[in-house]
């Protein structure tokens, strides 16, 4: 969730040395340094609930899961995001210890505060990684998945999974019930500030 802007160019190096030491995590697009707040209980508890799905499909694979922490860098934009989730199978991230360039899957949590950003500039950016293939944004107001997926023509189609139905991530062949990426979640549950 962006909260604060600091209105001074930073290099990269010194974004990512400043990061490593910080305890409030930053985006960065390109020599700008945006403050992250905390999530919600339903934003946390859906990005754990796929993660752990995503890591129990995924062992002995060599694909790693990576949730909140780790750094998704688009070099052709000079740019660093924290995906809620990502997938990477490229043997080339290995070599990367706190950022990783060549996911196949991100996934967003949506928040009031987010959603405009996670389906508008931070896509357009996203795409930009020629590994990706899909793109995923889940509701944490409704059982509502989107999954946006790369085609062989280069094109982002739209597939949506509701309530009932079981989400298919193709990147890494995954599928289970909604409801599992759901779990433990109250839906609509009232906004406290």
């Amino acid at each position: 969730m962006v909260t604060s802007r600091l209105e001074y160019y930073i290099s990269p190096e010194e974004y990512l040395e400043a990061e490593k030491s910080s305890q409030i995590k930053h985006e960065y697009i390109d020599g700008q340094v945006f403050a992250m707040a905390g999530a919600s209980d339903a934003h946390v508890t859906i990005s754990l609930n796929l993660s752990f799905l995503l890591r129990n499909h995924l062992r002995g694979t060599g694909c790693r899961v990576y949730a909140f922490d780790m750094k998704a860098q688009i070099e052709a934009l000079n740019c660093y995001y924290y995906p809620d989730v990502m997938v990477t199978c490229d043997a080339r991230d290995r070599e990367f210890e706190y950022l990783k360039k060549f996911p196949c899957l991100i996934v967003e949590v949506l928040s009031d505060s987010t959603e405009a950003l996670d389906r508008g500039k931070k896509f357009a950016n996203y795409r930009h990684l020629e590994t990706l293939q899909e793109y995923v944004l889940i509701s944490q107001d409704a059982m509502a998945v989107e999954c946006f997926r790369r085609n062989q023509q280069g094109r982002w189609e739209l597939i949506p999974f509701e309530k009932d139905e079981e989400v298919h991530l193709a990147s890494v062949d995954f599928r289970c019930p909604i409801a599992a990426i759901y779990e433990d979640v109250t839906l609509n549950a009232p906004i406290s500030k």
